[in-house]
């Protein structure tokens, strides 16, 4: 079905097409009209004739505004004289077109009704009564059948119609949502790789910036970690943007490969290379046989928690805790102490609600608060299947 079709045009061109079949109709009803007033037996009649084919003419109108009241007038004049057969008929058709269905039948019926006392004063030389009555409701019935067909027809076009544009924009919807969705995972991706790394950059680079006179050797073990930091933000900046560049939805669904929770003491030795102190408390037991996912989202709390500390915490201690078992779930609990304007439970960092919502995707959960002795609480828990 192709924008050709009647329902698919433009209203400009659907206006324009039913003004000129209405025009070409109406004409047709006067041309029709006024032939039959002149085929009268006598004058009289021919007189009589013209008259009400002048009236059937001027009730047109009427019918294309008030198609019951139009159809009944046009009705009760056929009955008078057959020179309103041609108005009554396009009264059926116009009724049947645009307005329910039962009331066309009415006036159809009216219609009928008018041409059988037409028939009985008026009668059809050389046709019975009973068969010109029967070709005049077989007729009124074929036009009373083809305006309810059209008028169907015209509906099914306009739901079609609707629902191609609500299917529009549904896609739309989805494509506006999906890249929104998009935005987001790069977001988040480049704030986890980015954040972390700039945090350790800062506090290796304030430590020589406010210790100028350290031993060389703590200055070049600070240099060697700002190197070290640079070179793997780099080098997982461009993992991210290799996974993002994907044209597979597999590779684009997962994470940076080699960033799971066997990577924690990578983290934590990057965290106290850079002058962090960090207690680990784990009672993870190896082999630790742990889902990717949970293994990933794991590896990002720790990154996020370490990060935030060095930021709203500098120098201040830090403890994390890793306890769990199959079947029991993954636990993470990050204390350190908090600033007055640290970040508070109510207000969390953007930092702090893409954990929530990356830990959500995983099936777990991430709560954050301060308590009344100012120490900054982070626990988070994620699904460990036995």
């Amino acid at each position: 079905m192709n924008s050709a079709t009647w329902g698919f045009r433009p209203p400009r061109v659907r206006a324009t097409v039913a003004t000129a079949v209405s025009t070409a109709g109406i004409g047709l009803i006067i041309a029709s009209s006024l032939w039959a007033a002149t085929r009268s037996a006598s004058p009289a009649f021919v007189r009589v004739d013209v008259a009400l084919a002048v009236a059937s003419v001027a009730v047109v109108p009427l019918i294309m505004f008030r198609p019951v009241t139009g159809g009944v007038l046009a009705s009760l004049l056929m009955a008078l004289s057959p020179v309103a057969t041609p108005a009554a008929g396009f009264a059926v058709l116009f009724t049947a077109q645009h307005r329910p269905f039962r009331r066309a039948a009415a006036v159809a019926l009216v219609s009928i009704a008018s041409a059988a006392v037409q028939g009985m004063w008026r009668p059809v030389r050389g046709l019975p009564y009973g068969w010109w009555l029967l070709l005049m409701a077989a007729a009124l019935g074929a036009v009373l059948g083809w305006g309810t067909w059209a008028r169907a027809r015209h509906a099914l076009f306009e739901a079609l119609h609707d629902r191609a544009r609500r299917a529009e924009q549904e896609q739309e919807r989805r494509v506006t949502e999906a890249r929104a969705a998009e935005r987001n995972r790069i977001a988040r991706e480049m704030h986890d790789v980015l954040a972390h790394r700039l945090s350790l950059l800062a506090a290796a680079a304030g430590a020589m910036e406010y210790r100028p006179d350290a031993p060389p050797e703590r200055l070049s073990a600070a240099a060697g970690v700002i190197r070290a930091s640079a070179r793997q933000a780099l080098s997982e900046l461009r993992e991210v943007v290799a996974v993002l560049r994907s044209d597979d939805p597999d590779a684009r669904a997962d994470e940076p490969p080699g960033q799971g929770l066997a990577d924690v003491s990578r983290l934590v030795g990057e965290a106290r290379a850079a002058g962090q102190s960090v207690e680990v408390d784990d009672s993870l037991a190896p082999p630790l046989e742990i889902p990717p996912m949970t293994g990933r989202t794991a590896y990002r709390i720790v990154q996020e928690a370490l990060t935030n500390a060095r930021k709203h915490a500098d120098g201040q201690p830090v403890t994390l805790a890793l306890s769990g078992a199959p079947g029991s779930g993954l636990t993470i609990a990050v204390r350190n102490p908090a600033r007055s304007d640290a970040v508070d439970g109510g207000d969390a960092g953007s930092g702090l609600i893409g954990l929530a919502e990356r830990a959500a995707l995983a099936g777990g959960r991430v709560t954050h608060h301060v308590d009344d002795d100012s120490v900054f609480h982070l626990d988070g828990w994620l699904p460990w299947p036995a």
